[in-house]
């Protein structure tokens, strides 16, 4: 029974306010290859959900097909989950926002799931702004089916075959932008003092927010050559900046130099540490961010980091005007009012 985490921990482990450690916001024990780049992000959205003391009951998570869509199971196993067809977990998500917008809704895909079958669905949720997390685990190749090159992996680069990719590649995180994707990051697996905060920022977003992690497979797709490898990606990231979400209480701001670094005190006495790149571009400006995505491929760098949002976009219930009360506990008496609300109804049509 090695597959089964132990049921026994430490009594002085941390809590968070709501009284829980990070082992109430666990999964399963993974079962993908060791030192895949997946585990580590899965580990970031416990540790993203234990900070912001959000209930494990209230949240969705909803996935495809692929390995990445295999990792819902490794966190937060007390939340709701739905593992949907091959390209199909937008609809499904939409499905259940829907019904029921009170849950925090993850959308874990992969770049097959995504930018091959589950593209058309991927565009038609950006436009609608759901209100959910998305988060492709972008390894640049199938890992499920043996590494084949994926839509995402890079032109010029070299699979484990030795084959080299003779297509360019589908950028996710320019293509959100473009499509109207109201909060859109980009980070890599490895880098869990940048991916944490992004989570967290993306959790609170009201809207669609898109995750673009970098995420190399350790079976397929590590070899030299590849530009999805942990030796490319750390040698060509280039982080936008570091910053930790700000609660909402009294405005914490701080100004100082591009290029230089400055620590910042939090609302609970800590302390994070903002570090702030000399780049020429605003990520509420959607053209800055695309130039700037753009002009970081041509000089061969992964930008990292949060590269655009917009907080003025209705999400899709406050452009529906649904209920406030969820559409899945409403009674028959809402559904229901009888005759004369009906005559009413149609009477202001005349």
């Amino acid at each position: 029974m090695s597959y089964l985490k132990p049921q026994f921990s430490h009594p002085r482990l941390p809590k968070n306010k709501l009284g829980y450690t990070l082992k109430e916001y666990e999964g399963s024990l993974s079962t993908l290859c060791a030192g895949c780049g997946h585990d580590s992000i899965s580990a970031a959205i416990v540790r993203a959900c234990y900070e912001l003391d959000i209930e494990p009951h209230l949240v969705a998570k909803i996935s495809g097909i692929g390995c990445s869509s295999k990792t819902p199971t490794y966190f937060l196993g007390n939340s709701h989950g739905f593992n949907s067809v091959h390209g199909r977990m937008p609809s499904v998500a939409t499905g259940a926002n829907m019904a029921n917008k009170d849950l925090v809704y993850f959308g874990v895909s992969g770049d097959g799931d995504s930018a091959s079958i589950g593209m058309g669905q991927l565009v038609h949720v950006i436009r609608r702004n759901l209100n959910m997390v998305y988060v492709v685990m972008n390894n640049g190749c199938y890992g499920l089916t043996k590494g084949q090159d994926s839509a995402t992996a890079d032109l010029g680069s070299k699979n484990k075959s030795g084959a080299i990719n003779p297509f360019q590649a589908i950028d996710l995180a320019s293509l959100a932008i473009e499509l109207g994707a109201s909060f859109v990051g980009q980070s890599f697996s490895g880098d869990k003092q940048q991916l944490i905060p992004l989570l967290k920022a993306a959790i609170r977003h009201q809207g669609f927010a898109f995750l673009n992690v970098i995420s190399p497979c350790v079976t397929f797709n590590n070899n030299p050559g590849s530009t999805k490898s942990y030796d490319y990606v750390r040698e060509h990231i280039e982080a936008t900046s570091a910053k930790d979400l700000v609660p909402m209480k009294n405005e914490i701001s701080v100004d100082y130099e591009a290029g230089t670094s400055t620590p910042v005190a939090m609302h609970d006495d800590s302390e994070i540490q903002l570090n702030k790149l000399a780049r020429d571009w605003d990520p509420e400006d959607r053209l800055s961010a695309v130039n700037a995505l753009q002009k970081a491929r041509m000089e061969e760098e992964i930008l990292t980091g949060l590269l655009y949002v917009n907080s003025d976009w209705k999400d899709l219930h406050r452009t529906l005007n649904t209920a406030k009360t969820p559409l899945n506990q409403l009674k028959e008496e809402d559904l229901n009012p009888g005759t004369k609300v009906l005559d009413q109804i149609n009477e202001s049509f005349r």
